[in-house]
Parts: C-alpha cells; structure tokens; sequence
C-alpha cells in the first residue's frame, strides 16, 4: 500500500471519528462540563488558599486552577472515543473494515487522530470560556498555542491507553469503567493543589506522578509566561506518555487482527 493511500484512510477514518464524537453529546457534554464545575467550585471554596505559605505566586485561584481543568477534561474526554472503538467491536463493524481494504492501522490511527483533536478543542475552549472571568495567560498567544498542543497530545497519549483497552477487552463497559482509575492519577497529582503544600504519602505519590509535572508546566505558561522548561513539560511528558501507550495499543490491534 502507498504512502499516500494510508495517509488518505488515516484522513478518512479520522474525520469518521470525529463525526461520532460530535454525533455523542451524552459522552462529550460531561468532559466539558464537570471539569468547568470542578474550576467554579473550587475558585469560590479555596479563593483564600492562594495567601498559605508555599503556595505559588498568581494573580487568583482561577488562574492557578485552569492547568488542572484542562487536564481533567482531556483525561475524561479520552474515553470518548475508545468507548466508540468498543462499541464498533461489539456491534461487528469492526470486523467489517478488518475485511476490507483498509490498512489495519489507519483504524487505530483515524480514532486516536480524533482523540487528539478534541483534546486539542478541549484545551482551547477551557481557556477561552474562562478569560472573561479573568483568568489571564501570561505566556500570550504563544502560550495559548502550545496549551492547545499539549491538550492535543494528552488526548493521544491517554486515548491511545483506552483504545488499547478496548482493543482488549472489546467491551464500552469496560473502557467507561475505568474512568475512575483516571480520576485518582489526577486527583493524586498537583492538579488541584501545588505540590509544595503537599506532605506525607500525598506528597510522595504526587512527586513521582507524571501528571504533575504536566499540570505544572501549563499552569507555568498561565501564571509565569512562556519558558523553555514549562513548554517541555506541557509537551515532553505527554509527548512521552504517548510514546508508551501508542506501543500498548498497536500491540492490542495485532492480537485483536489475530483474533478476528
């Protein structure tokens, strides 16, 4: 097959995955939704803890707490699309385009792409919705750009850990299951709250968390400005992240390939 047929599959099946994300609002209405509520409740309840000792220097709660909202809204959104991979199993779709000329890849392929861009939406959106509140990036456009970039990858990155799963499981259930597990990486993180307040177990867990330092480097970009080591956390860690889970996922399509 021809560089150019694959990259024109890829192109299809993506465009595919995002029409079904756009066509499940029951699914995308939530990643959008809690997060923001998560961001106005915790801005109305911890507005004062911005004065505690170690806190980092911002401008209000809010601003601190975006990083933390964009990463929530990825991470839950990424289930979206898995779950309409599951669900292309079950119903025997999936088996149909395993029978057509289609690269086996660009299936795989076509539904991270599409994860990768509403993670992408995601960023963007969070950001904007809550400018007029007075959050202010102080990295500027450039800034803006790479927050977008880096929810882009965060979609990719644990899109392709639920596709994997279910690739393995074959089963919607399962993929939504999990969404729990992704709750506690993130509240076991310096999502909500810096790290430098953090002690005991908390603290440990928090400091050997990758997420973390994802957080950190977008909150870095929205309270500091644009800075070589926040734009290489941004996109470093999930960039990495993804390399690993992008591995997990071909390893499922193969055994999945086997076993159709």
């Amino acid at each position: 097959m021809s560089g150019g047929t694959a990259l024109r599959q890829v192109r299809a099946m993506s465009w595919r995955s995002v029409l079904a994300i756009a066509r499940q609002p029951a699914l995308v209405v939530p990643s959008l939704v809690f997060p923001l509520f998560f961001a106005s409740l915790g801005t109305s309840s911890f507005s004062r803890a911005t004065s505690l000792p170690g806190f980092p220097e911002v401008d209000s709660f809010l601003d601190f707490s975006l990083a933390g909202t964009i990463v929530q809204g990825v991470l839950f959104g990424s289930t979206v699309g898995a779950t309409a991979l599951a669900t292309d199993i079950q119903t025997g779709f999936f088996d149909r385009l395993l029978a057509s000329p289609v690269s086996r890849l660009s299936v795989l392929l076509g539904r991270l792409a599409g994860a990768s861009a509403f993670g992408a939406a995601q960023a963007a959106l969070f950001t904007l919705l809550l400018l007029p509140f007075g959050v202010t990036v102080h990295a500027g456009v450039g800034g803006f750009a790479v927050i977008v970039l880096s929810g882009a990858l965060i979609g990719l990155a644990f899109g392709a850990l639920m596709a994997a799963m279910a690739l393995r499981t074959g089963s919607a259930e399962a993929v939504q299951g999990a969404f729990p597990l992704l709750f506690i990486v993130l509240f076991f993180s310096s999502a909500f709250f810096p790290r430098q307040t953090m002690s005991g177990v908390y603290g440990g867990i928090a400091d050997a968390n990758p997420v973390s330092y994802l957080v950190e480097g977008i909150r870095a970009l929205i309270v500091e400005g644009f800075g070589a080591r926040a734009v290489a956390e941004a996109l470093g860690i999930p960039a990495a992240i993804a390399c690993g889970t992008l591995w997990l996922s071909i390893v499922a399509l193969r055994a999945r390939v086997r076993a159709a």
